[in-house]
């Protein structure tokens, strides 16, 4: 009897701290978040709001899932465009997660940083969202709207423990 009322105190101690830790760990993930434009789309048509990706746009998405195929998503946002949608599949099809819209005109970034905590994220935008989802990440104004035919540009956003860095490169 003494055995079993050991066991189910040091139970009652061991479990919450079990617990604890889990949420201590939860504090201290390290959120990465891409973030990326679309690839080329179709300019055949000036009047077509929602145009698809050109081949070499097509090529261009393939090849942002080549160029992360190192790297394990937890998920994959996009517009809710053609183009940003064609741009993102194959990376979300290759980490077998299912695409997520956002809009980017309505984004509560406190939210959007708590629901994505510990995970490692694709954001897939647009020439002036793009940016502009960096920054909201970040907590500041830090990066310009990039130019129209800039379809190769890469944000990278880490953010852990309360420190927040960032870098841009190009892929090709």
């Amino acid at each position: 009897m003494k055995k079993l009322i050991v066991i189910l105190l040091i139970s009652m101690v061991a479990f919450p701290s079990c617990a604890q830790k889990k949420d201590k760990d939860k504090d201290e993930a390290t959120s990465t978040y891409y973030l990326i434009r679309h690839a080329e789309k179709d300019r055949s048509d000036e009047s077509n709001r929602n145009p698809n990706l050109k081949d070499e746009g097509l090529q261009r998405a393939e090849n942002w899932a080549k160029h992360f195929e190192d790297i394990k998503f937890d998920a994959v946002y996009s517009t809710d465009y053609n183009r940003t949608k064609q741009t993102a599949m194959p990376t979300a099809t290759a980490n077998n997660v299912n695409l997520q819209f956002y809009n980017p005109s309505n984004i509560n970034f406190e939210e959007f940083l708590a629901k994505t905590k510990g995970q490692t994220v694709l954001i897939v935008g647009h020439s002036n969202t793009t940016p502009m989802f960096t920054n909201g990440l970040l907590g500041e104004k830090k990066y310009e709207d990039m130019s129209d035919d800039d379809n190769s540009r890469l944000f990278k956003v880490i953010i852990a423990k309360n420190k927040k860095t960032s870098e841009v490169s190009v892929v090709e």
